[in-house]
This record gives C-alpha cells, structure tokens and sequence, in this order.
C-alpha cells in the first residue's frame, strides 16, 4: 500500500493522498487546461518535476540558491504596522520584497481621482524613505462606473433584458471615463516620484476592462517613456461582457494568457502579469498542473517580464486569507523551475 503524502486542497484544507494520486491530479489539471485554452499539454518530464514538488512531505520547499527571483507584490502597506509607509518599509527590509506597491483601501481609480494628493503625498514620503522601487497600485474595476455607483446604466441589468445595443454603449462610455480616471492618477503619482504604476486585476469587469487598460498603458508609456507600467490580469479568460471590442485590430474577447501577453507588450507595459483562479474543490497538485499548461504558451512569446500572480486563490494557492506556506512555495518554485519566470 502506498504511503499517505500530506497535502493542500484548493480552498486551504489538508489532505493526505498518495504519489499515485498526486500525479492522476497533475494530468488531469494539465488535460483538462489544455482542452480549454486548446494548447499542448506540459511534458511527462515537467509532470514528474511537478510530482517532486507535490509528492514531497516537507513543510517547506524553495528553489536553489542562485535561482532566485525577482519577488514584486500588489497591496502592500496597509497599515498592519504603524501606517503604510512603514508598512512598505517593514515588507523591504523584513520580507525581502523586491518592489513594493502603495496602494489605498478602496483600490480604484476612480475611487483614488478624489483622493489623489493625499495618495501623492505618501507616495512622496514613501520614496524618500525606500530603496527599493516603489510602485502605485489599484484596480481599473470598470464596473464603479456604473449605476448604482456611477453614472452610466449598468451593462449587467441590460443584458438579461435583451439591450444589448444599450449595453455595449455603456460599457464603450465607461471605458473612456476610466482611462481618463487612470492617466490622471498616474500624473499626479509621477509628480511624486513613483517608480511604477500597476493596473491591478485587469479584465475584471471584462472584455472592456481590459482595453482601458491597455489604451492607458499606451497613453503613459507615450508620456514616460522611463515608466514601469506593470499589467497584472483579473483571470485566465478574457470574458467578452462587450464582445467586439477590439485593440490593435484584434479581438480582446476570449483572450488567454498568450494573447493577454501580446497585448500588454504592444501597449507599452514593463511587467505582464498572468492570473489563474484556483478550484477550490481540487488539489493544489491539480490547481497548479492547469495554471503551468496556461501560462506557458505566454512565456514562450514574451518579450517582457512575466510575474505570475502567486497569491490567495490565484496561481496554484489556496483561496484563504492567510494562505499556507507549503502550498505558496511548492506554487511558486513550480513556476519558475517548469517555465522559468521572471518573478511573481
């Protein structure tokens, strides 16, 4: 009989299953992506790799010394110590963190536009305070621009009512509002000294989302040239709320990872960073097997950094508030041993 490997389901809880079982769930996650975003399974060679990593009964694994990368998170300084300046500071120097990001609780643009020298200001203080780059963060979220919480109709109660006409002029208006709500953000946070500026979760809100991002990105990279602009994703999938949105004379509707990637380099960006959701009801083993078969066809076209998002119920890691460190870093040394990424 085999023996019983402790392990991770997707929603945090651990489990045990056997090497047999582990590697069932490593093909299947890999068969089971790759039939969806019709791209090749990964290798029987990264299959094994990956069984190493999850196959193993240690608390906690990490690459080799050497293989290091580069480590950049979104949301941090929230005032868990002191206030946010010296939050960033305490994920500097206690963390290792490579690149902080500052960043306000109510993380929108539109939200930020009425709040924006008080977010300067910090930004200000927080740059002469850290050596390592310190970025400004926050979420396109294209859906405040809609009623209740904005002025445009709400493309959501126009679909099911047969609008659809409606629907897409709303979310055609919302766009324009939003990369207007970005650019002057970003102005003001380059007046004080940001070293970057992260379009958050983009897509969320769909197919529409994500081309105000992108038309930003442009917009700022054509007035910074020296800007990182760092583009992370919503999920794996571009939905097509819109549907004939189009950037660069392509299709945004439907898009993964490999077109995402694309997309965001032809728009300028620094960073481009993937985001696969977890399935709570499937191992980590499962979970990370269909992350790697969908980014991989991305890193193979890439011609900028790729970050994976590593975090709560993205890339491989459990949906929970305090992800455990077994299941975050067999995650993230899977990526960068399978597909060998800049940093996550």
């Amino acid at each position: 009989m085999e023996p019983k490997i402790p392990t991770r389901m997707g929603d945090g809880s651990l489990v045990e299953m056997t090497r047999s079982e582990i590697k069932a769930d490593l093909e299947d996650g890999t068969q089971q992506a790759a039939k969806r975003c019709k791209s090749p399974t990964i290798t029987a060679d990264e299959i094994e790799h990956l069984l190493d990593i999850y196959a193993s009964p240690a608390r906690f694994t990490a690459v080799d010394i050497g293989d290091e990368v580069i480590l950049s998170n979104d949301g941090t300084g929230t005032k868990h110590i002191g206030n946010r300046v010296q939050d960033l500071q305490s994920y500097e120097a206690l963390l290792g963190v490579d690149m902080v990001e500052l960043w306000q609780i109510d993380y929108s643009y539109k939200a930020i536009k009425t709040n924006v020298a008080h977010e300067a200001q910090t930004m200000k203080i927080a740059q002469t305070l850290l050596t390592n780059p310190v970025q400004y963060g926050a979420m396109p979220d294209l859906g405040r621009y809609s009623k209740p919480d904005g002025p445009i109709p709400n493309w959501s109660e126009l679909l099911p009512l047969g609008k659809i006409d409606e629907a897409r002029a709303a979310q055609e208006e919302a766009v324009e509002m939003l990369i207007e709500d970005i650019n002057f953000v970003a102005d003001g946070m380059v007046a004080a000294g940001t070293d970057g500026i992260d379009f958050d979760t983009t897509g969320a809100a769909g197919d529409a989302d994500f081309l105000a991002g992108l038309r930003a990105c442009r917009m700022l990279r054509e007035r910074y040239p020296w800007l990182g602009i760092e583009i992370g994703m919503a999920s794996e999938f571009v939905l097509g709320m819109h549907g004939q949105l189009e950037f660069d004379g392509e299709r945004i509707a439907g898009m993964w990872p490999k077109d995402q990637v694309r997309m965001v380099q032809q728009a300028g960006a620094s960073i481009y960073g993937p985001a696969v959701n977890i399935n709570t009801g499937r191992s980590t083993a499962w979970n990370i097997a269909r992350a790697i078969t969908f980014i991989k066809p991305a890193m193979e076209v890439a011609e900028i950094p790729v970050h994976v998002n590593v975090g709560m119920g993205v890339g491989g890691v459990p949906t929970c508030v305090y992800p455990p460190a077994d299941a975050t870093s067999r995650a993230s040394k899977a990526f960068v041993e399978i597909l060998k990424i800049d940093g996550y």
